[in-house]
C-alpha cells in the first residue's frame, strides 16, 4: 500500500482536510496535493507520516 493510499483513507475516516494533514504531520499543507501530482515522498517523510497517522489511533 502506498503512502497516499495511506493518507486518502485516513483523511476519509477522519474528515480531516487535506492540508491540515500536511500542516500537521510535516509541516506542509500541499503535501497531499503535491503527493496527488507526482511528488516522491522518501523514507524519512513516510516514517513522519505513519507515525502521525498511528499516533492519532486512526
Amino acid at each position: 500500500m502506498t503512502i497516499l493510499v495511506k493518507i486518502d483513507r485516513y483523511l476519509r475516516q477522519t474528515g480531516m482536510p487535506m492540508t491540515k494533514f500536511g500542516r500537521l504531520s510535516v509541516g506542509d499543507p500541499r503535501l497531499v496535493h503535491d503527493l496527488r501530482r507526482g511528488r516522491q515522498a522518501r523514507a524519512p517523510m513516510v516514517a513522519r507520516i505513519e507515525s502521525f497517522i498511528e499516533g492519532t489511533g486512526a
